[in-house]
């Protein structure tokens, strides 16, 4: 399966070898790392905020960021966010209904991709959560749909 953006399209490929084309679980997987960033933004994110997602091709791979101006993290936790069961802030995950599984299951999901989480974080002024996943993972279909 694959999915587009404009000109852009990635595959998910099996892992160790590039360019076949990837299992239903594996494209599942990384969609569902991608969901979870920007759901956890809009748990975060005050009403009347921004959430932005951003897609990004070089020679090197894709790079997506979800961004937003919500709560931010202070700097001592973003070393733990990918821990399993850590939470921030215990009573708003509960009021969320957060676990803090969610970003140490997309740790690993990306992990198998190549990839690893990204996080930039300003207390009271937002996050930006990205990955960089290389190019023997992406396909550019501007050469292709000439042909």
């Amino acid at each position: 399966m694959v999915r587009s953006s404009g000109d852009l399209l990635w595959r998910v490929t099996e892992w160790g070898g590039a360019g076949r084309a990837g299992s239903v679980r594996q494209r599942s997987e990384l969609y569902s790392a991608l969901s979870n960033l920007v759901i956890n933004a809009a748990k975060y994110t005050p009403a009347g905020g921004m959430i932005e997602l951003r897609a990004a091709l070089d020679s090197t791979g894709v790079k997506i960021e979800v961004e937003d101006n919500g709560l931010g993290i202070e700097s001592h936790h973003i070393p733990r966010l990918t821990e399993r069961f850590y939470t921030v802030d215990p009573n708003r995950s509960a009021e969320s209904g957060g676990t803090g599984l969610g970003l140490a299951i997309v740790k690993h999901i990306l992990a198998r991709h190549d990839s690893e989480l990204e996080v930039k974080s300003t207390p009271r002024k937002g996050s930006v959560f990205g990955c960089h996943i290389p190019i023997e993972r992406v396909l550019d279909l501007s050469s292709s749909r000439s042909s």
